[in-house]
């Protein structure tokens, strides 16, 4: 393969045959020096956050894509990570009603921990009930709100009874929050501390820590896994570095075979246009998006017109040029373009930006202009790149005349812990979807016990219409409902859309695999790297 950008579209697994030629799958890693891969996701304990790597916890991309290699799910999603979910743990999953209420597993025969411990019907219902019984502060939990009951008949089936209609359920299964433990390994009612994992997926882990901080975490082949992974390697190095740079020396050293997360615009334009030899960047389309969070019930935008006003002002296409280029494209509603579902619900609403539109919007409310705010921001959790973002975005407010803003960026963990608290009016946060449909870019922010602790509370959508689109198997019968809740979403402005990004991946030109690498759902799919010989 010559080193060039290699472009994707979402569904990636159609364009492998064409791919194969770039080295043979049965060649990767077997035997070998381990694969390794570099991140800037940053793993860490802390007294806020014990427990990164508990599937009752965990609720961010970073330690989902650790859970994803180790911890095994009832479903997964196809590698491609569009479509419907397919048995993984489970020999089969169906809805046995037809109201979406009744979903009834039958787990794989002889299903094994990596461990050797037999996994039963009981260890399944085990590590759900656990989840809804813990109810982490991270609000994980809310993915499974919908379950009334867990069952089990014999040691192989699972039924759970649902409270309400769900379609999306499966997919729900699919995510590592309902992970199946050992409950020898993990307690009924507390966190496991730490970064030790215990689970049947295709990997066993070992976390190299210094001072709380995860610097590498190794995978190794499990060789008692059952399920739909072909693992094309025996051994993985997840590699946390400090940022983008350091990362990108340590691949084009050759100290790395494989970067992902997160790569800078400019590391991203280098590798298009003029690789480092032996290197090459695969480029695929993404559902991750970035928004504005707002303190709905309290401070300088507690009124819906200071909103209102910024959804008027602020220039997507302004920030996305100066700041992220050919990586990224504007967004106009919390749901991406590409999922079904989607609309362009605020510039419906707003049109292109106005000054004048905002003016008139905070003059109706009678609110003083400029409006005093500072904006918030992670300084190492989305590369970086975001605190240009954030002071592009100072610019265009302050330019309106409308706004007097500063930024203040914080490290993640500080970040995370003072927006949950509510100590911010207004923050950048970022999505990667829990799976691949309208619903995991809502309701997870509007519906009760929401992940970001957001004090917006909106009747129609809770009680109306996210049980009127969950109610519907065919999301495009779905789509009624879902346009309906964007619509509100840019009517009362409780977060505010930014931008849409692809997906990058550079690599050594010895690694095979590296287009499968991320799905178009974001998950790591470390299971598709092996070695062999490019072309």
């Amino acid at each position: 393969m010559n080193r060039k950008t290699l472009v994707l579209p979402a569904v990636v697994g159609l364009l492998a045959p064409v791919l194969a030629a770039c080295g043979g799958s049965d060649s990767g890693g077997k035997g070998g020096d381990a694969i390794s891969v570099g991140t800037t996701d940053r793993f860490t304990a802390s007294k806020k956050v014990p427990a990164p790597f508990d599937p009752a916890y965990a609720y961010d991309v970073g330690s989902w894509n650790v859970l994803r290699q180790t911890v095994q799910t009832l479903m997964t999603m196809p590698r491609s990570g569009s479509g419907d979910p397919v048995p993984e743990a489970a020999e089969s999953c169906i809805f046995s009603d037809n109201g979406s209420e009744r979903y009834v597993c039958t787990l794989r025969k002889d299903l094994k921990f990596a461990s050797g411990d037999p996994i039963t019907a009981a260890d399944v219902k085990y590590s759900i009930d656990r989840v809804r019984s813990i109810k982490a502060d991270s609000m994980v939990y809310s993915l499974l709100s919908t379950i009334d009951t867990v069952e089990t008949q014999g040691a192989r089936k699972v039924i759970f009874h649902l409270n309400t209609p769900d379609a999306t359920f499966p997919y729900k299964l699919a995510t590592p929050t309902a992970g199946i433990v050992n409950p020898d390994d993990y307690s009924k009612d507390a966190l496991r501390n730490g970064f030790e994992v215990d689970g049947s997926g295709p990997y066993t882990l070992q976390a190299e820590v210094k001072d709380n901080v995860v610097v590498k975490t190794v995978f190794t082949k499990n060789p008692n896994y059952q399920g739909q992974l072909k693992p094309k390697n025996d051994k993985i190095e997840l590699v946390s570095f400090d940022g983008a740079d350091a990362m990108g020396k340590a691949l084009e050293k050759g100290d790395l075979d494989v970067m992902t997360r997160a790569m800078s615009p400019e590391q991203i334009n280098t590798y298009s246009t003029n690789p480092p030899k032996n290197v090459n960047l695969v480029e695929s389309s993404g559902m991750e998006i970035r928004f504005l969070g707002f303190n709905t019930a309290t401070g300088s935008v507690k009124s819906k017109a200071v909103r209102q006003a910024m959804a008027q002002v602020i220039d997507r296409g302004d920030l996305v040029a100066k700041v992220y280029g050919t990586t990224a494209d504007p967004l106009y509603s919390l749901v991406p373009a590409g999922i079904t579902g989607h609309q362009n619900s605020f510039f419906n609403r707003y049109g292109d930006p106005d000054k004048a539109k905002a003016a008139a919007t905070l003059r109706g409310a009678d609110i003083t202009s400029p409006v005093k705010m500072t904006l918030h921001y992670t300084t190492d959790h989305y590369g970086s790149a975001t605190k240009k973002e954030f002071e592009v975005l100072k610019d265009q407010l302050n330019a309106s005349g409308l706004f007097d803003v500063d930024i203040k960026g914080d490290i993640w963990d500080t970040f995370r812990d003072a927006e949950l608290d509510g100590k911010y009016d207004v923050y950048g946060m970022g999505w990667f979807p829990d799976f691949p449909d309208a619903d995991s870019f809502l309701a997870p922010f509007l519906d009760k016990d929401n992940t970001l602790g957001s004090p917006y509370a909106n009747g129609t959508i809770r009680n109306q219409l996210i049980p009127a689109e969950r109610r519907e198997a065919d999301r495009l019968t779905a789509s009624k409902s879902l346009q309906q809740i964007q619509n509100i979403v840019a009517e009362d402005v409780p977060t505010l859309p930014l931008w849409q990004g692809k997906q990058y991946v550079a690599a050594r030109d010895d690694v095979t695999g590296v287009e499968r690498t991320l799905s178009s759902s974001a998950v790591l799919q470390l299971w598709e790297l092996g070695r062999g010989i490019s072309e």
